[in-house]
């Protein structure tokens, strides 16, 4: 699933909601992955290369909030990247994705290693890929497993990382379960969750009417809503509610603006992209062709030649204890 993150400020074990900016730009995972429909093989071909751009230059754009987050998940464990014994953290991550998640808690805990678990086989073979590339391939291990019918791999394990995940899963309350078996007493649970995918442009496009990406969060969340998405969720309340104590919880703002990163036109290219692919029965003609325009990625219109892009996204972030 996709990932991104931030180290807010005020740090700590903290009860209740903060919304706080991220620093620098102001931007935080993540993302969700939206859900298009493939229409035969070559096309759910495209849309899988699509969704992995997507997330890889998700984890790109926003890298600087999941150094930030993974930073402050660092200070809520005691900034110890060593158990006793010099044995390195064991780390489990739910819904890995492309691996955006576990490369950043690589980068973070120098001496952990990482369980990374996608019900996807493309995906973990792209993220065990990433792993040789980036010299960390004897730090993780992946495996395959749909966890609505799977248990979860066995543990003990010191951190447990479900990034825009837990919303996915049937019965939720179940995986948490499990979660808290594997983990061992006092390590920690961290869910980040989403509600939709960030937005990018502005109201009026200068190009079809106006209100085009409201329109369109508008019917992803209904999509979401018939397809059972456990989407808007109190995290905290499933947390306690499967024996975790919260220790943090936290809602970060992201709102990057211009000079944006050197990814963004790429980013909110695939992301459209995407969103196209998901929309394509339920728009109507002039969205979809306007649509068509902003992702073109050679035509006048398209994202690639905007200078107004923005992203706006906010992740809400909950850190639970095994006592």
């Amino acid at each position: 699933m996709d990932d991104n993150h931030a180290h807010p400020h005020g740090h700590g074990h903290q009860q209740g909601h903060r919304r706080e900016p991220a620093p620098g730009h102001q931007h935080s995972h993540q993302h969700g992955h939206g859900h298009g429909h493939g229409h035969g093989h070559g096309s759910q071909d495209a849309d899988f290369s699509v969704l992995t751009e997507m997330l890889d230059l998700d984890a790109e754009v926003l890298h600087e909030h999941l150094d930030e987050l993974t930073g402050w998940i660092e200070e809520l464990s005691g900034g110890k990247a060593e158990k006793p014994g010099g044995r390195g953290l064991r780390v489990l991550d739910l819904g890995s994705g492309t691996g955006a998640g576990t490369f950043a808690l690589l980068q973070r805990f120098p001496g952990a290693d990482v369980t990374a678990v996608d019900a996807s086989p493309e995906m973990a073979a792209r993220l065990a890929e990433k792993a040789v590339a980036l010299g960390v391939a004897d730090r993780v291990r992946t495996v395959v497993a749909d966890l609505d019918t799977e248990a979860l791999p066995a543990g003990p394990f010191d951190l447990v990382w479900a990034s825009a995940s837990l919303h996915h899963m049937a019965d939720p309350a179940a995986i948490l379960a499990q979660v808290r078996e594997v983990l061992r007493p006092g390590g920690l649970m961290v869910a980040v969750e989403l509600e939709g995918f960030p937005r990018f442009l502005p109201d009026d496009l200068g190009i079809g009417r106006p209100g085009l990406e409201e329109r369109c969060h508008a019917a992803q969340a209904e999509g979401r809503k018939a397809a059972g998405m456990h989407m808007s969720e109190d995290w905290g309340a499933r947390l306690r509610g499967a024996g975790l104590d919260v220790v943090a919880e936290r809602v970060v703002a992201i709102d990057l603006t211009a000079p944006l990163p050197a990814a963004t036109g790429r980013y909110v290219l695939a992301s459209l992209t995407r969103v196209r692919s998901a929309l394509e029965d339920v728009l109507d003609a002039e969205d979809l062709a306007t649509l068509d325009a902003l992702t073109d990625a050679d035509g006048p219109h398209g994202v690639l030649r905007r200078d107004d892009l923005t992203v706006r996204t906010e992740r809400s972030v909950w850190v639970a204890a095994r006592g």
